[in-house]
């Protein structure tokens, strides 16, 4: 009961502060700001191929993109060192970038997969966040994900999908819709599912940055020792 009720807190923390982050936007009629130059370079798919190792795309937004954190610690480095340290010889490529929806996702698919030097052993899809705390139709970040994964399909790519839920606040209307996106496309499409991608980080202040939603780097660290084990079964099957 104890456990549960810490749970329950934690979401309930990370509901009001996505409330925040949502009023904060809804009360601007200006776009999102683009991501900093450090997050940009990060997302630029343009490293050039490691001979002889599985190639793993991270496309997705802020929580791939390493907001906020020096170059180097984000989750697409930390996740190429941990795969090391398993004997995995991986270059994982950040295709995150900060802000963006699943819609903003879709329309820079093909020119991300087009701009790699060859096709991904495995493309790691975090997006749908964005979405929620624009309060977004979750019709609409299901058919731009389905979309997605429809496209990755059709390149013979493998997937692992790493899932949101939608914060308290949205309301239960809201979650139900929100919530069944990731595990319904994961099985629609056989994609290998992370059920939700702050898992073990949210409402531990330790693991976050100011904002008490991203991950700092010990939140990554985190993050990334519960989904290597996850991506070198993926790349394995």
């Amino acid at each position: 009961m104890k456990k549960e009720r810490s749970l329950a807190g934690r979401y309930w923390q990370y509901g009001a502060l996505a409330l925040i982050i949502q009023l904060g936007s809804a009360c601007s009629d200006k776009a999102p700001p683009p991501p900093s130059a450090a997050n940009s370079a990060q997302a630029t798919p343009s490293a050039a191929p490691i001979a002889d190792a599985k190639l793993i795309v991270a496309f997705g937004d802020s929580l791939y993109a390493g907001y906020n954190l020096d170059q180097g610690k984000g989750l697409a480095p930390v996740l190429e060192r941990a795969l090391a340290a398993r004997g995995v010889k991986a270059q994982v490529v950040n295709a995150g970038v900060s802000g963006d929806t699943s819609a903003a996702g879709l329309a820079r698919l093909a020119f991300t997969l087009d701009g790699l030097p060859r096709k991904p052993d495995l493309m790691l899809v975090g997006l749908g966040g964005n979405d929620m705390l624009r309060g977004l139709s979750p019709k609409s970040t299901r058919d731009n994900l389905d979309a997605i994964l429809a496209e990755l399909k059709k390149r013979d790519i493998p997937v692992l999908l790493t899932g949101m839920l939608a914060s308290p606040n949205m309301g239960p209307d809201y979650a139900a819709s929100f919530n069944p996106i990731f595990p319904a496309l994961a099985k629609k499409y056989g994609a290998t599912l992370y059920p939700f991608m702050l898992d073990g980080v949210i409402g531990n202040r330790a693991l976050q940055l100011p904002d008490g939603i991203h991950p700092n780097d010990k939140g990554v660290g985190v993050i990334v020792g519960r989904l290597e084990p996850m991506v070198e079964d993926a790349l394995h099957g």
